[in-house]
């Protein structure tokens, strides 16, 4: 493990408990609090003015710093648009990416090196339309010019981009909940915790499930509800109101060979993994979560590799690995197909919700967030 890493594992901990770490950094915490409170007040006074594109705006994030488990869900709720008959386009600022001056707009197999790895992933899963700029209301603009039919955006992170006017916002944790509950940098916090009462939904992502879906795509998880759920109406952000509560499970599917066409479920890799040295890699948020999805799933890890978020694989991290098979999540898997490593074997995986109809309800959501849209336009030409 990298210098980088052990620091930054350190500091995650620090941001778990108020101990000397959190007192000491407690007068920056206060800084950020300003400018937080200073940028907010701004867009909701009005002094600073947010772009709406002009079809319905879905932001997934999070306040927490570090990764939650936000793009499983944007796929899915991607991916229940597309099955209500909607045309929904991807925005992402493209962490990873090479920086453009323009955004990046791409609909088929998209180059992560250009795009970043989770557009390229959420585009890969889904075959939506993205979109990618540091400026996420010019991503919009550049996504609509270049794809008109798109009716309905779903921003992946930009919860606090608030120059991009958003209709529905979701925001994802884990079992860290809110940490120790201040601001960075005394704790993890990029915004303080009365924001997960101002959105529309709270996702809490449960990371440790040890299913699996034992071949392909599985049956919808929102088919066969008997519980109802509705998301509550969402105005600008700051006004309170009462979130809709979701649970969320990661399960995974049939592992595929990156540089073949093999296919194992995690059992088989379990039952292997007595006589095989399997191994694992994870460039994410929180590697820890993806070696205890496959220990759980009863495979012995002879490596535990965990990499930076975002990890480039320009160079190979497995040159020197001598073990047999290298698991490597879907994220980390786009892009390392270049490196012609025969034992590098991909993991996908897919949200399941409970209650199960999320995010069916986002269609009543969103017919209400046009309906206001609708009724602000019309009153503003009364005017």
């Amino acid at each position: 493990m990298t210098i980088v890493a052990q620091l930054t594992r350190w500091v995650m901990r620090q941001w778990q408990v108020t101990g000397w770490f959190c007192r000491v950094m407690t007068p920056l915490a206060c800084l950020t609090g300003m400018v937080v409170a200073r940028k907010q007040a701004a867009f909701a006074s009005g002094r600073r003015q947010a772009h709406h594109p002009g079809v319905p705006v879905i932001v997934v994030g999070n306040i927490l710093v570090g990764g939650t488990g936000k793009t499983p869900v944007v796929i899915a709720v991607t991916q229940h648009l597309q099955a209500l008959g909607m045309h929904p386009g991807i925005l992402s600022r493209g962490y990873g990416s090479r920086r453009y001056p323009d955004p990046q707009v791409g609909a088929h197999d998209l180059d992560p090196d250009r795009f970043g790895d989770e557009p390229a992933l959420i585009n890969r899963q889904t075959g939506a339309p993205v979109a990618v700029h540091a400026r996420r209301a010019r991503a919009a603009t550049a996504l609509l010019d270049a794809f008109p039919d798109i009716d309905v955006i779903v921003c992946d992170d930009g919860l606090q981009h608030l120059a991009l006017a958003r209709d529905i916002e979701i925001i994802v944790q884990d079992q860290r909940g809110i940490g120790n509950g201040h601001l960075l940098p005394a704790g993890p916090l990029r915004e303080p915790a009365t924001r997960l009462q101002q959105v529309a939904a709270v996702i809490t992502n449960h990371r440790s499930l040890p299913l699996t879906l034992a071949a392909g795509p599985a049956e919808s998880p929102f088919s066969h509800s008997t519980r109802k759920a509705a998301l509550p109406a969402q105005g600008s952000p700051g006004s309170p109101s009462s979130p809709l509560r979701i649970e969320m499970h990661i399960v995974a599917g049939q592992t595929r060979e990156l540089n073949g066409s093999g296919r194992r479920t995690l059992a088989e890799w379990a039952e292997l993994s007595a006589d095989m040295r399997i191994s694992a890699a994870a460039g994410i948020g929180q590697p820890e979560s993806f070696f205890s999805l496959l220990e759980q799933a009863g495979i012995r890890l002879q490596h535990r590799i965990g990499l930076a978020d975002h990890f480039d694989y320009r160079a190979s991290p497995f040159a020197d690995l001598n073990t047999d098979i290298i698991l490597v999540t879907a994220k980390d898997g786009v892009k390392c197909h270049h490196l012609s490593d025969a034992r590098l074997w991909e993991v996908p995986i897919e949200a399941i919700f409970d209650p199960p109809e999320f995010p069916g309800v986002l269609l009543d959501a969103l017919a209400m967030a046009n309906s206001r849209r609708s009724s602000v336009r019309h009153r503003g030409k009364l005017l």
